[in-house]
Order: C-alpha cells, then structure tokens, then sequence
C-alpha cells in the first residue's frame, strides 16, 4: 500500500505549513505558533516531519526540467518552462511559482529540528526522524546549489529580520554542507522499511544522493566509494518500460521518489504528458537531438556507415529504449498510428504549435494505467539504481581507472535495455570511454530531469546553441503506420546559449528586492 506521508492530518500543522509556503527570505515569524502544543507525542512529530517531506522535491518539475535542455522542446509560451529552455532568463523569470530558489522545506525542517527534542517519544524514532529531516534540507541545498550555485545557507530558525539581510554562501560551502550531512545521518537511516512506512528515506537513497552531488563536484575518489555502498545492493528492474508504471511503484531499483496520491496528494503533470487526440496537453517534445542519440540495436551509432542506419526509415533497429521513452510518428497509440505530420485536421498535427512530431511514452506507456490522467498517483522516480551504476563508471573513468567493473556497470544497464554489451574494441581508453558514458547517461535517464545539471557539470552548453529540430515532415499510412517522409523538417525554436550566464540561472528579483545582500549571478 502506498504510504500516504504528504497528507497533512493536523490541522495545526496545517496552519505551520500554509505559514511556511512562502520563500524562506518572506516567511512570517515563527513565533506566532504555539510550540507547547506541536510537540507532545511521536504522532505530532510525525506529522510536522510528513511536512518536510512536501515539497523537497516537484515530479511537475521533473517531468518538464528536460525542456530546460536539448533533450525537450515546450511549445507553449506560456508556461513556466520555456525560458529555461531558450536561453531568455531574466530576473523577473521564475518569480512565481516555477522558482526554485524557495526556502520553504528548508524552513520546516530547520523548525522541526528545532523543536522535536522537545517531543516525549523513543529515542531512536526521533534520532531516524531529525535524520530524515536532515536529508530533506541537504536535498534542497543540493538543488539551489546547481541551479545558482552559491546560495544564503541557513541551518537554524533565525528571526525575520535576520532572514532578510543574510548573505550567499559560496557554492563550495554549500556542497560542503551537503555532503557533510548526508555523511552524518548514514548512521541513522534504516536500509529498509516496511508497511505504510516504504517511501521515507532510507540508508541507500543518502548513499545515493552523497554520490551524485560527488560526482557533480568532480570529487571522483569519494564518489567511487560512496557508490561501493550500494553496488550490489540494489537490483536493476527487469523491464525499462514497466519500472515506470504506477504498479511497479516503490521497485528494487528505486532508491529515492517523490510519492503521490490519487484524489489526496495528486501529479496533475501526468496529463501533460499525452497528446492532444489523447485528451493530453503535449507540453513536454523530444528534440531530434535527443532521438538521434539513440545506437543503432547492435550498437553502433546512427552515424557510424557501418550501423546500418536508415534515413527513410529512422526510428526501425534501433535502441529499446528510444520506443520506451519517445513516442515517434507511426507509433501504435490508444490503437491508431500517431500521425502528427501527415493530417492538418488532426489535434496533432506540428504545426498550429510546432510540436517536435515527438511525444513521451515514459511514465504514460499505457493511458490504462490511469483512471484520470490529471488526477495521477504515480510517483515519480528522482534517483534509480541504474544512475549509480552510471556514476560509479562516469567517477571510474574519470579517474583513468577503467578496469571490468567499469563495463559491468554500464553492460548491466544495457543488457536490461536489450542492447549488445560494451564493444571493447571501440571502447578503450579514457576519450572514447568518456563518449560513451555520457551517451549512455543521456539515453537511460532521458526525461529525468538530470540532463541540464549534466550539460552545466560537463560545461557542453554548446548542444543548446541553434535551431531545436522535430522530426521530418511526410505522411503516415492510417492502415499501417508506415511513414513517408520528405526532405523538410520541422523546426520548433531557435536557441542561445551564452557561457558567460546561462550555466546558472538568475536569482529572482522578488527576492533581492526583499534582501538586498543578495548578489545577483554575473550577466543577469
């Protein structure tokens, strides 16, 4: 049964938590809530932790963040994504709501941390308890930190007026926070849990998040040893497509996940994903970039004169996971051929919005699986097991210490996949292993949400410069699906990218206009 730790059941926390839903440099004191009656059994504690846990990380965000990078493509310009997607930042972009430069789990675990020695309850529950919460508040410095590197780092309840003068920290000292904490509450955290308790933060998933934000940091020594921690520990879902689906939720190969709930706690976001004929908003196209990524199914690159590759018919032989993830024009949807290129009378068609003619099968490979497409339980996946076995091989071979366990981490992967094992021919030496492993990180976490972060750290912002292709213009046989394509293709956008900024995003002028200590990042 899923656990239901989002849900709000007091009203009093309810009161701290629509208090607290505000950015932590425009929150209201802490001293107009009742201390004496928020922390007087295990269950109050519970409850003020549950509200950690809402809002340390968005799956809205995580289902568009690929829009924020040559993998996606958002049509419309009216929602939140589309700056970040083409470079048109400015100081008054991700002002509202879509910022991610808000305070707000910060805030309530400092709160929580501050008051929960006061609660009569075991010890060793409140010791896993200011561990979780720990995690939760590591998690969201770790995400300021790669969105607008150095950020105000404030671990203790301070006073309004404090909060409204208080400095950025550097972004080592922000890293350095991180990791530290996520190195102390190891000890604290249980490997597993069970009944309504699987959800919460475990062992393996601060293990896991310690490695990542190593690896981002190129700390490549530490990060082989965090992820020592849990090779051979976690297993690898048996099928690509099915580790999505809102029934193999909470499955070996999930370490972390933001947990939602049908009609209580819901992922609206879900409808986004699925075409307009399918009663969807189609906010989320796959770029060309991303679909041309995608090895030939023996292994070879679509560009290699020896793989095999067919312009005319692109999407056939091709890598498993290209269909797992990127519904492509002649695809079989709800039982008829996606056609978005070839009917100017279908909801569909590129051009009123110039759509990319690529939709998401991820997470939405069967509309079945929801009875209400934006009333949505499924939760979705932040760290997989498959990206550790990708950073524990990324650390390796940027160390130049590329030995078997290197290509059994990544063969594990695409073996799971269907796809051949690592030519070792080919693939030898640190330039090539370098090629390949990015590759193979861009095509196994595809629309994950990870592929900025992997652009800014791998500083390749060069991918994001020029025209955003869709795929070529033709018909598509309503009785067989075959695709007849012509020499033109479609072109959904035009972006720049300039190095000097856009690696990081600007600090929203709402909240410097509140602090002016803050320093804005350079070029905003």
């Amino acid at each position: 049964m899923k656990k239901v730790y989002v849900i709000f059941i007091m009203s009093m926390l309810g009161l701290f938590l629509f208090s607290c839903n505000k950015d932590f440099l425009d929150r209201q004191p802490l001293d107009q809530y009742s201390e004496s009656s928020l922390w007087s059994s295990a269950k109050d504690a519970e409850a003020a932790l549950n509200g950690c846990y809402s809002g340390y990380e968005d799956g809205d965000w995580i289902l568009y963040r690929d829009c924020a990078s040559d993998n996606a493509f958002d049509p419309y310009p009216w929602e939140w994504i589309a700056p970040y997607g083409n470079m048109m930042l400015t100081t008054a972009s991700g002002g509202s709501w879509n910022t991610q430069f808000k305070y707000g789990t910060v805030q309530k675990c400092n709160w929580f941390l501050a008051g929960v020695d006061k609660t009569p309850m075991d010890e060793d529950l409140k010791t896993r308890m200011k561990a979780e919460a720990r995690f939760l508040r590591a998690y969201r410095y770790f995400v300021m930190s790669q969105y607008y590197g150095g950020v105000p780092l404030i671990t203790a309840n301070i006073t309004t007026l404090e909060a409204n003068t208080v400095t950025r920290a550097s972004k080592d000292e922000v890293v350095k926070f991180v990791l530290d904490e996520l190195a102390a509450v190891q000890a604290d955290l249980p490997e597993s849990y069970s009944g309504s308790d699987i959800g919460r933060i475990t062992k393996g998933a601060a293990w896991a998040l310690k490695a990542r934000v190593e690896l981002y940091n190129q700390k490549y020594t530490d990060c082989v040893a965090s992820c020592n921690n849990l090779i051979g520990k976690y297993t690898l879902f048996p099928n690509y497509t099915d580790l999505f689906r809102i029934q193999n939720e909470h499955n070996s190969e999930i370490l972390l996940d933001v947990e939602y709930v049908e009609n209580t706690v819901p992922l609206w976001t879900t409808g986004v994903l699925f075409t307009q004929n399918l009663g969807g908003w189609w906010s989320v196209d796959p770029t060309q970039s991303l679909v041309d990524a995608y090895e030939m199914s023996n292994g070879k690159t679509i560009d290699d004169p020896t793989s095999g590759y067919d312009p005319e018919n692109p999407y056939k032989n091709r890598d498993p996971r290209l269909d797992a993830t990127v519904i492509v024009p002649g695809s079989l949807v709800g039982g008829k051929y996606f056609n978005p290129i070839g009917d100017p009378s279908s909801l569909d068609y590129y051009a009123p919005y110039l759509y990319t003619g690529y939709s998401i099968r991820k997470y939405v490979s069967d509309k079945a699986d929801f009875g209400d497409m934006w009333n949505s339980g499924l939760n979705i996946p932040v760290i997989r097991y498959a990206e550790v076995l990708l950073t524990y091989a990324e650390a390796k071979i940027e160390l130049n210490q590329i030995d078997a366990s290197v290509f059994s981490a990544i063969n594990e992967i695409r073996t799971r996949a269907g796809m051949p094992v690592v030519d070792e021919t080919v693939y030898k030496g640190q330039i090539k292993m370098r090629e390949l492993i990015r590759r193979e990180r861009r095509i196994e976490l595809a629309m994950e949400g990870l592929r900025f972060f992997d652009i800014q750290r791998w500083k390749i912002g060069e991918v994001m410069n020029g025209p955003v292709y869709g795929c070529r213009l033709g018909t598509v046989d309503a009785n067989t699906g075959k695709v007849s394509f012509t020499s033109d293709r479609i072109v959904s956008d035009h972006r720049v990218f300039d190095p000097a900024k856009n690696y990081l995003w600007p600090i929203p002028q709402s909240q410097i206009d509140i602090n002016n200590k803050l320093v804005q990042n350079p070029g905003y």
